[in-house]
């Protein structure tokens, strides 16, 4: 990793280069940004989700993500009957919450987000974008991998050094079950955990299991909590796309073992809805351990949003 470290360096140095030289558009609507330090999973969508959901209630709110995977630069509007191929499977998730906007550009996405009336738009993973103005930036941690080995990519898994990325975050969300102390914040640090909607009933379940996500062991571990009986487990790279071929092979290979198919909840919205049949997914949220906490942080910046509808 040292001889990777100079590169890291570099990141490190052009994320600080665009902060200093951006000129953030400011939206008429106020905008959440979601996003992390480290590249890989750390469970930013069901918080997007779980914020987007809380605010939902009272005023009208967008999701504005960049469309990882999707054919789509934009700005453009996600609709449920579109392929993940087409809108990226973090959208089609993100679209059961609230309209999502998919723009490679953030400020033509939110411009979009507005003349749709938007009062609040939700930022899917923007911490080091600085092409839109924040009201709110909360940083999500994975506290069971922290800043791992505390080096910049390629190096190691951080976007950028720790107190750089700190120190323009407002609120800090803990994901997982782990004891980590965040160094030197002195926002709020909340924790919300992962719990999965038991919606397959997998308590004595024989299950196969595969996962194309940044983790997919930690699913696999889920299952077996939850009482399932794993009798296989196939782990893809993330965002994987499956090929019918493949799909044909876990169907055989289940069938041989007299078990269920069962993925996440990201890889069924990336299968083709011809193969969707007989897979199973488990669906997961975020429940927060504060939830007045949360709500707290959320209404805060929502307070006098909608004046920006008619706008």
């Amino acid at each position: 990793a040292d001889v990777l470290a100079p590169f890291g360096w570099a990141y490190g140095a052009t994320v600080a280069f665009k902060a200093a030289g951006a000129r953030p558009y400011r939206s008429s609507a106020r905008v959440i940004c979601v996003g992390n330090l480290t590249a890989g999973g750390t469970g930013k969508t069901p918080i997007v989700i779980a914020i987007a959901r809380a605010l939902d209630r009272q005023l009208r709110v967008s999701i504005l993500t960049r469309g990882y995977g999707s054919g789509v630069r934009g700005p453009a509007i996600v609709t449920s009957q579109m392929a993940a191929s087409e809108a990226g499977d973090e959208a089609l998730l993100l679209v059961a919450a609230a309209p999502v906007v998919i723009s490679a550009n953030r400020a033509a996405g939110a411009k979009l987000a507005e003349r749709n009336g938007t009062d609040v738009i939700v930022m899917d993973d923007g911490h080091q974008n600085f092409s839109l103005a924040k009201d709110l930036s909360i940083v999500v941690v994975n506290s069971e991998e922290g800043f791992g080995n505390g080096r910049l990519l390629p190096a190691g898994p951080l976007r950028e050094p720790v107190q750089q990325g700190l120190a323009r975050a407002d609120a800090i969300v803990l994901t997982g079950d782990a004891d980590f102390t965040v160094p030197s914040f002195h926002g709020p640090v909340l924790r919300a955990r992962l719990f999965p909607n038991d919606g397959p009933g997998l308590k004595g379940r024989r299950v196969l299991a595969f996962a194309g996500i940044g983790r997919p062991e930690k699913f696999f571990r889920t299952l077996r909590t939850l009482g399932a009986e794993v009798v296989a487990t196939y782990a893809f790279p993330d965002h994987h796309v499956y090929g019918a071929r493949e799909l044909a092979q876990l169907r055989k290979r289940s069938d041989s073992k007299n078990a269920v198919l069962l993925t996440t909840e990201k890889d069924f919205v990336r299968l083709p809805c011809s193969q969707r049949q007989d897979i199973r997914y488990l669906p997961v949220r975020a429940v927060f351990d504060d939830p007045e906490a949360f709500s707290k942080l959320v209404s805060s910046v929502a307070q006098g949003a909608g004046a920006n509808s008619s706008g």
